[in-house]
């Protein structure tokens, strides 16, 4: 009996390693014949995902794929990310390709590894495509003209308190954690009409452990990087979902006593709001926001420390920028806030912000999934497999910007740069629809620290570190000087 059981099980293991054999042998021959991208694939399942984090922890992400571009091709190369086949797209033509083929080979994709973070366990499951178009679906009416408008002033009030409370008592300062703390702050202002200080740091904390972990190996064991960003954006979910419970609350007193204005309900027309007119469930809305604080905190934060790191380096663009913003000031009132005409002003202020964005973008690509096989510079892409754009294979590129290491803001002078060369937003129909909002923030913050303060670095070559997006390894600590005007 033992001895049959045995020769049983034998039979259907060899049939099974024969099965698996032949599947592996047939992919292998379809790949080939498919003629897929030149590269490799890396450990199992690792593949080269360390290679690319230990190059980020180096502070050199952009030789993972300069490196890649010499060694294969200049146009496109294989690669194996989070657990996926996968191929980068090289160059302006790849991001037109990525940018455009939307919905015709190409569709969102988002890491299983950053949805289990991100969002809640019932929604991991779903399509980032879907998500992606359920939240541009809420996007437009918080990021119109007219809103973006109205913001200006706000910016503008939040960045002058910032400055007082936690710039002008001090002599010297870290500036990347002030400009996180401003950020975010600005986040709880506008997205969900929260300024409460004590309510902002609580919420504040386990974000920075979400990002702290986003970009980390995805093992999930308790005291990892990424366990701790788990637990992390699970406290955050839930910290939302208090607050959309507070809001309707709110809103349903309203209506209840015939106060309620469906345009502007309770005065608070915030990107929260809208969600709950719009009828999304808490669960929803706390994935969606949870994800639009992702994207804005640490990008902007980011920005805006390497601006302050850039004006401190190269005095005459330092004198450009100042002369500039003090001819807007000087044209104001004492209590007259910002208004979109006075942005709109600050026209080499921003070619000098996109010339830092060039250099340090706080973001370095996004994911696609082809959705049918396409072929792009004379390979394949198979169905199913992963695509990706990224901003080191044209920002770094001597092709589109001559002498790429040298930092130049009059690139930006005039009509600019060649088309999906600079794409720290992305770019196409599927542009990051906060552009504009993380422009406004940005000029909005240089405005008010270079007519408020002169600073020096302390750390002249201080080294810069990636994790998501880059920072300064000692968080740029600067001496301060108040402007008397």
């Amino acid at each position: 009996m033992d001895l049959d059981f045995f020769k049983q099980y034998l039979i259907h293991f060899i049939v099974l390693c024969v099965t698996v054999i032949g599947l592996i042998y047939v992919r292998y021959k379809t790949l080939v014949t498919k003629n897929i991208p030149p590269g490799r694939k890396g450990l199992p399942f690792i593949g080269e995902t360390w290679d690319y984090i230990m190059a980020a922890r180096r502070g050199t992400p952009a030789k993972f794929i300069t490196d890649r571009m010499s060694k294969y091709s200049s146009d496109i190369f294989r690669t194996s990310l989070l657990g996926e086949d996968m191929v980068v797209l090289c160059g302006a033509s790849g991001n037109k390709v990525l940018f455009s083929g939307y919905d015709k080979y190409i569709i969102s994709w988002w890491p299983y590894t950053f949805k289990k973070i991100l969002m809640d366990p019932s929604g991991v499951g779903n399509s980032a495509n879907d998500e992606a178009a359920k939240m541009r679906s809420f996007l437009p009416q918080f990021l119109k003209p007219d809103s973006l408008k109205s913001y200006i002033p706000v910016m503008d009030s939040v960045a002058k308190e910032h400055l007082q409370k936690e710039w002008s008592l001090c002599k010297e300062v870290k500036v990347f954690a002030l400009s996180k703390k401003y950020t975010f702050a600005l986040g709880c202002r506008l997205f969900v009409s929260v300024d409460d200080p004590k309510y902002v740091a609580k919420l504040a904390e386990p974000f920075a452990q979400v990002m702290a972990g986003l970009f980390s190996l995805p093992i999930n064991l308790p005291g990892t990087p990424y366990n701790r960003a788990v637990k992390a954006g699970r406290r955050i979910r839930e910290e939302l979902k208090a607050l959309i419970t507070s809001r309707k609350m709110e809103l349903s007193t309203e209506d209840n006593n015939h106060n309620h204005n469906s345009k502007n309900p309770g005065g608070k027309m915030d990107l929260l709001t809208n969600m709950i007119l719009d009828g999304l469930d808490a669960t929803e809305i706390s994935n969606k926001i949870g994800g639009f604080f992702i994207a804005n905190h640490d990008s902007a934060s980011a920005a805006i420390t390497f601006i302050i790191s850039y004006l401190a380096d190269y005095p005459d663009v330092y004198r450009k920028v100042f002369q500039e913003q003090m001819e807007i000031l000087k044209a104001k009132g004492e209590r007259e806030y910002l208004n979109w005409q006075d942005v709109e002003m600050m026209k080499y202020s921003w070619c000098m912000a996109c010339e830092v964005l060039r250099l340090l973008p706080p973001a370095s690509g996004t994911f696609r999934e082809a959705i049918q096989d396409f072929t792009y510079a004379g390979y394949t892409i198979p169905k199913g497999w992963k695509a990706c754009w990224n901003v080191y294979t044209t920002h770094n590129n001597p092709k589109y910007f001559p002498e790429p290491e040298k930092f130049d803001p009059s690139r930006f002078e005039g009509n600019g740069p060649p088309p999906f060369t600079f794409v720290p937003f992305g770019g196409g129909p599927r542009m990051c629809p906060g552009k504009e909002y993380a422009r406004l923030q940005i000029l909005v913050f240089m405005h008010n620290i270079i007519t408020k303060f002169k600073w020096k670095k302390l750390i002249p070559d201080e080294e810069i570190k990636f994790i998501g997006s880059p920072f300064p390894a000692k968080g740029l600590p600067v001496s301060l000087e108040t402007i008397q005007i």
